[in-house]
């Protein structure tokens, strides 16, 4: 069965075409600049060559069609007709409580989807564009939905709620959440078949680091506990999220500096972190190879940064009593060597030995970076959302 795995943002569309007989990935790219000037679509051919082909995209249904138009053109595309399509699976962001798995894609499950746009107003909405965009298309084909919340709904309600006001969930449905589920799950079970071993006794800290991060408990294969809460905005410092920040802060900014709530939100989600910190950047590489050169403000950067990743493990190995892997994935955990370091460093007392020369080749390649006798096994796992969204639309078509 060949399966097309969707992401739809809010000016992009991203996708990756799988042949599920064997899991390659016959064609992968995506849309940006939907509905603005100079929009394109950027794929990567079976050489491993970029090419940019620019198109006028106005909106996410001519987005979807164009995608089909690129899969199907006689000399760049993967498929011959539409109709060698099993099934479309989607990423959906925000399930809210309602969605603990995966499901097929119905008009009541549309319903309850659109229920929870006010929780991720700018993600849910361009989700359902997607969605709506290949049924006008391909109006009899089996749509997915893969949510990124879902995986987190194993959390005990002690973990998941805030202290504010009891009515404040009741009425808005105000908790933790999570978020990067799917890739949480993904590496979560991945590490455990590539090390060989039963989830069902595993205390497993995944650490999804990169431009946005969260960190996940995973005790017997389930999520007990995640740093995103209501939003993408709790926990780690991120490339221009704050993270976990004071709500007074949050009040006294917006006092002192006259900030309406949708100004103060744009404060803390793109103009904070690695990036407001630094004034450079918020690309970990850039921010790297300044703090090298002497800029204390990247260097300080970096520290918080790192200790807010050790700060997160250390807690969820007491939340479990203990760890018995500890892996990393996303950009940052995958490809940077020195921030993998730093995250694991003084957590010796954990039985954490990471294996510094191991440590310093591995680029985006699963491997384990602890040494023979760390008492916990530390790993770099490569994450495939994508891959865990389309294996999950095979399942349910």
């Amino acid at each position: 069965m060949k399966i097309l795995v969707l992401n739809c943002g809010s000016s992009s569309i991203k996708y990756k075409l799988y042949d599920m007989t064997d899991h390659s990935v016959m064609a992968q790219g995506g849309i940006e600049k939907i509905g603005l000037p100079g929009s394109f679509l950027k794929m990567t051919l079976p050489d491993g060559t970029k090419k940019i082909i620019e198109e006028d995209i106005p909106e996410h249904t001519k987005g979807v069609q164009f995608i089909f138009h690129i899969l199907t053109d006689p000399e760049l595309g993967a498929l011959k007709s539409l109709e060698e399509l099993g099934a479309v699976g989607h990423r959906m962001v925000h399930g809210g409580e309602k969605f603990n798995q995966s499901v097929l894609l119905t008009p009541e499950v549309l319903e309850a989807f659109t229920a929870c746009n006010d929780l991720a107003p700018l993600h849910n909405p361009a989700n359902l564009k997607g969605v709506n965009a290949v049924s006008a298309l391909l109006p009899s084909i089996p749509q997915v939905g893969v949510f990124d919340t879902a995986f987190h709904q194993t959390m005990p309600d002690y973990a998941y709620m805030y202290a504010l006001p009891y009515e404040m969930y009741e009425k808005y449905g105000i908790r933790r959440y999570g978020f990067h589920g799917t890739s949480h799950r993904y590496v979560s079970q991945r590490v455990c078949e590539y090390l060989g071993v039963d989830p069902a006794d595993k205390r497993i800290i995944t650490c999804h680091v990169g431009n946005g991060g969260s960190i996940s408990a995973v005790k017997d294969g389930k999520c007990i506990d995640t740093s995103m809460g209501l939003t993408p905005l709790e926990g780690l410092m991120m490339g221009t999220r704050s993270g976990d920040v004071d709500g007074g802060a949050v009040t006294f900014i917006m006092d002192k500096e006259g900030l309406a709530p949708s100004e103060m939100s744009n404060l803390l989600n793109k103009k904070s972190g690695v990036a407001g910190v630094t004034g450079v950047s918020s690309d970990m590489r850039e921010v790297i190879a300044a703090a090298h050169e002497g800029n204390q403000r990247c260097r300080l950067a970096l520290d918080m940064y790192a200790y807010r990743v050790k700060k997160y493990i250390g807690a969820y190995a007491a939340a479990m009593n203990g760890v018995d892997i500890i892996l990393f994935t996303g950009g940052v955990g995958e490809n940077q060597a020195d921030m993998r370091e730093a995250f694991c460093n003084g957590l010796d007392y954990l039985g954490v030995s990471l294996d510094k020369a191991k440590n310093n080749t591995v680029r985006g390649e699963e491997a384990i970076i602890s040494t023979p006798d760390s008492k916990v096994t530390v790993c770099v796992i490569p994450t495939d959302e994508e891959l865990m969204i389309a294996k999950d639309t095979m399942a349910l078509v």
